[in-house]
């Protein structure tokens, strides 16, 4: 090569490949999930564990990007799980993968922190974009639990005094609960509202400030539970 040709430029590195930790009771389905994330480069199964409280040491460890939990285990259950391992690993998203379809599961799970709930009937496929969604920051609840969740909430917010609360946001602020409530990432609420992703950011968390919330499904909840879907007539 002369002197005056140009080396190639180096490829762009591929971004890093999200994290997974599994956590089930069950021998066999954790090794067929395994199996299944391993035919995608975009993830890593770092670990593995039968119990929640091998699961929260292993979180702990691993930091994972995200969690698929079993809601019902011997000793600790998913739930607990989840709320202690939140307190070690906030930045975890963490998918309750599950065969209860009780709507009070979902939303304890919901309001407890996780970033998912899905059964443990879906297609591959469909649990492969739940964890990319997952882990981009989106909530993903299963189509079928979608209407239990929002007649929850929907009975909820009936009892509970909604103009005070609501009254607390700006125009813009409800626009973007709104969008939450659609399980909408920061980005593409930017690109809706024509804003930048910093300025949703900013607002997300005075959302939460102001409604005495900890995190954006816990805002998703809330404005399905207090009819804010972006319609007119709740703006």
């Amino acid at each position: 090569m002369s002197d005056t040709e140009k080396k190639p430029m180096p490829d762009t590195l591929a971004p890093a490949p999200i994290s997974v930790l599994l956590i089930d009771d069950h021998t066999l389905f954790r090794s067929g999930i395994r199996s299944l994330l391993q035919r995608y480069p975009e993830f890593s199964v770092v670990g593995e564990a039968a119990d929640g409280v091998e699961g929260i040491k292993r979180a702990c460890q691993l930091q994972p990007d995200v969690v698929l939990l079993d809601l019902n285990m011997p000793g600790i259950s998913g739930l607990q799980t989840l709320q202690l391992m939140l307190q070690d690993c906030p930045n975890t998203a963490v998918i309750m993968l599950t065969v209860s379809e009780d709507a009070e599961d979902l939303g304890v799970a919901l309001q407890s922190g996780a970033r998912g709930y899905l059964i443990k009937n879906i297609d591959a496929d469909y649990l492969v974009r739940a964890i990319q969604r997952a882990a981009a920051g989106e909530a993903v609840v299963a189509e079928a639990m979608t209407s239990k969740l929002i007649a929850q909430l929907q009975n909820a917010g009936q009892r509970t005094e909604v103009r005070s609360e609501l009254d607390k946001l700006t125009p813009r602020e409800r626009d973007i609960l709104a969008c939450l409530a659609r399980g909408e990432s920061n980005k593409i609420i930017a690109r809706t509202l024509d804003v930048a992703d910093s300025t949703v950011k900013i607002h997300v968390q005075n959302i939460l400030k102001k409604l005495n919330l900890s995190s954006r499904v816990q805002a998703a909840i809330f404005a399905v539970g207090h009819g804010v879907t972006g319609t007119d007539e709740n703006k």
